[in-house]
């Protein structure tokens, strides 16, 4: 049984959670900055568990390239979203997360070489 809901103002289908059968609209067709720099724990909580090779090393690096190119879509399909703006509002923030994160290696990272 397939549960569809629609957006009344639009009357777009949303079929966010529904895995492989999720359509993914064309608007979160995209990179993500979230799933990128916070891998493992982006996909924890978008519940998009495949982010977890992100924690084993050497494929770490391939894990980060390939959630940014594919995190949008899986998250859509893994996790139910109230709407297309709600889901873009919540990835926006792991995205500002990712950079804040990013901000304080790179702090740690310079502080550790002159420390030298």
């Amino acid at each position: 049984m397939t549960i569809v809901n629609y957006n009344l103002d639009t009357m777009e289908e949303n079929s966010s959670g529904q895995g492989k059968n999720a359509v993914i609209p064309k608007e979160i067709d995209q990179w993500s900055w979230g799933a990128f720099f916070l891998n493992a724990i982006w996909g924890a909580g978008n519940k998009t568990y495949v982010a977890l090779l992100a924690i084993i090393p050497f494929i770490n690096i391939i894990m980060m390239i390939v959630l940014g190119l594919n995190g949008n879509k899986w998250a859509w399909r893994n996790k139910r979203w109230e709407s297309v703006e709600h889901f873009e509002k919540v990835q926006k923030r792991w995205a500002a997360a990712g950079f804040l994160a990013l901000g304080f290696y790179l702090y740690f990272l310079v502080k550790g070489i002159m420390s030298l």
